[in-house]
């Protein structure tokens, strides 16, 4: 669990970080077609003001969406509760998994279904 919970807030906290920099990135794409814009009417030429790539990104998204959800959460602000689990396996230790990077090797345990309602009663 404290592997997973490690996991989560490092894949949040580059999340924060990239969203951050593609903001900033869309943000930089917007000056310069606003720059782009005055040129073409000083010099009366057409020539793009955005890439294809940030046309889309500030099309779609836009800076002010990607900075919203950035102040909306905060890191860290999943609450973890331990819940009380009835024991469905009679106390033997739980197979490898190789989600969790364990070996597995041997035949698997498997005990019958546990009825939670008749176990938490």
């Amino acid at each position: 669990m404290k592997r997973a919970i490690k996991l989560r807030a490092k894949a949040d906290q580059k999340a924060r970080r990239y969203t951050q920099l593609l903001a900033d990135a869309i943000g930089a794409a917007e000056d310069a077609a606003t720059q782009m814009n005055e040129l073409n009417q000083l010099y009366n030429v057409d020539v793009s003001t955005y890439t294809l790539l940030t046309q889309a990104l500030h099309a779609n998204s836009g800076q002010e969406v990607l900075v919203d959800h950035l102040a909306q959460s905060t890191p860290g602000e999943e609450v973890v509760l331990f819940n009380q689990v009835p024991d469905g396996n009679g106390g033997q230790e739980l197979p490898a998994n190789p989600l969790f990077g364990e070996l597995v090797t041997g035949t698997p345990i498997i005990t019958p279904p546990v009825d939670f309602a008749q176990a938490l009663g």
